[in-house]
C-alpha cells in the first residue's frame, strides 16, 4: 500500500504543478507605465512652398494657357505678354543695321582703293589711315547695333511667363487683354511637395519635437484611418499665441490645398495603468476585472476605462483610469 501512497501523492503534486503554471499564465500584474498625451487638432493641407510665375516685361497678355487646378511643369509657359514697342523697335533696329552695312561695304571699298593709290604714292599715308578708321568705326557701330538687336529680341522672348516650379495651379488674377507691369504675377502656384501644417496652442510648444510620429483622421483627405505622420519641421516662431508645425504625410492629396484634416498630436508623457483586453470584461454597461486577493480569493472590481493603448509587450492593451493600484494580480476571467 505504501507505495500506491507514494504514487498518489506524486500524481497530486503534479497536477497542482501544471495547474499553478496555468494560473500563472492567466494572470497579469499591474505596473505603472508611461504614456504619451494625444491633442486633437485640425491641420489643413499646404505647399511647402507656393510661389508665383510674374511677367518679366511690362506689356498687355496676349495668351494665358492655364487655369486655376491645372498641374504645371518647371519651365511650361504659361502665358505670354506682348509689347508693340518692342517690335516697332525692332523695325527700328533692323534699318539702322542695314544702313550701316551700307556704310560698313562703303568703307571697305575706300579702304581698298586708297592701299591702291598708296601704292602709287599718290595719297599721303594719314588718308589711308583715314579709310581705315572708317571701316572700324563703321563695323564697331554695326556691332554694337546688332547687340541692341539681341537685346530687344531677348525681351520679345521674356514675353513667355514660365512655371519657376512643378506644381499645380492654385490663382490665376489676370486675364487675356490685362495689362501687366513687369514683376507682375501671371499665377501663384503650389509645388509638389504638400505637407500638414498644424497649429496647436503656444502651451504645447515644448512637447512638439522633430521625428515625433501624428495619427490622422484621413477619411476626408482620402487616406487610410491607420495613416500616420512624422513631424518635419516646428517653426521657431508663435504666431496668434499658436505654434506652427509641418508634418510629412505618405499619399496625402494635392488637389485641395487647404482642406482640413484631424490629427491628433502629442501633448505631453504622464503615468498610468495599461492592461490586457483580455483581462476586462464589461457587464450592464459596466467594466469589471477580476483581482487575487492576498489569501488567493478572487473578487470583481469595477474600474473605469480609458482609451485603447497598445504597448510593445500588450498590444492590445486598455488603459485604466481608476479601480485598481501597483502591484494588483489581476486574474484572466
Amino acid at each position: 500500500m505504501r507505495p500506491l501512497h507514494i504514487a498518489v501523492l506524486a500524481a497530486f503534486a503534479l497536477a497542482f504543478s501544471f495547474a499553478g503554471r496555468a494560473f500563472a499564465a492567466d494572470t497579469f500584474t499591474v505596473a505603472p507605465v508611461t504614456l504619451t498625451d494625444e491633442k486633437a487638432v485640425f491641420a489643413t493641407v499646404e505647399s511647402v512652398n507656393v510661389v508665383p510665375a510674374r511677367a518679366r516685361i511690362a506689356g498687355t497678355i496676349a495668351e494665358l494657357t492655364v487655369r486655376q487646378g491645372d498641374r504645371v511643369e518647371r519651365g511650361q509657359v504659361i502665358g505670354t505678354v506682348g509689347d508693340e514697342k518692342l517690335v516697332l523697335q525692332l523695325r527700328s533696329l533692323d534699318a539702322q543695321i542695314a544702313g550701316l552695312k551700307a556704310q560698313l561695304a562703303q568703307a571697305n571699298i575706300d579702304l581698298d582703293r586708297a592701299q591702291r593709290i598708296f601704292k602709287t604714292g599718290a595719297i599721303p599715308k594719314q588718308q589711308l589711315d583715314q579709310a581705315q578708321t572708317n571701316v572700324d568705326v563703321a563695323s564697331n557701330s554695326l556691332k554694337a547695333q546688332t547687340g541692341q538687336r539681341a537685346v530687344v529680341e531677348q525681351q520679345l522672348t521674356e514675353g513667355q511667363v514660365l512655371a519657376p516650379s512643378s506644381g499645380r495651379v492654385l490663382t490665376v488674377p489676370v486675364i487675356a487683354g490685362t495689362v501687366v507691369m513687369s514683376g507682375e504675377p501671371l499665377a501663384t502656384i503650389a509645388e509638389q511637395d504638400f505637407v500638414l501644417r498644424i497649429r496647436v496652442p503656444e502651451r504645447h510648444a515644448r512637447f512638439l519635437k522633430v521625428g515625433d510620429p501624428i495619427r490622422l483622421d484621413g477619411e476626408a483627405a482620402g487616406l487610410a484611418e491607420s495613416d500616420q505622420g512624422t513631424i518635419t519641421l516646428v517653426y521657431p516662431r508663435i504666431e496668434d499665441g499658436r505654434v506652427v508645425a509641418d508634418a510629412k504625410v505618405q499619399g496625402l492629396s494635392d488637389y485641395f490645398v487647404g482642406e482640413r484634416v484631424r490629427v491628433w498630436v502629442s501633448g505631453g508623457e504622464r503615468r498610468s495603468f495599461v492592461v490586457p483586453a483580455a483581462f476586462v470584461t464589461t457587464r450592464f454597461g459596466t467594466d469589471y476585472v477580476t483581482l487575487r486577493l492576498a489569501d488567493g480569493k478572487t473578487i470583481d472590481a469595477p474600474v473605469q476605462r480609458g482609451r485603447d493603448a497598445a504597448l510593445a509587450d500588450i498590444p492590445e492593451g486598455i488603459e485604466i483610469l481608476s479601480g485598481i493600484a501597483a502591484g494588483d494580480v489581476l486574474v484572466r476571467p
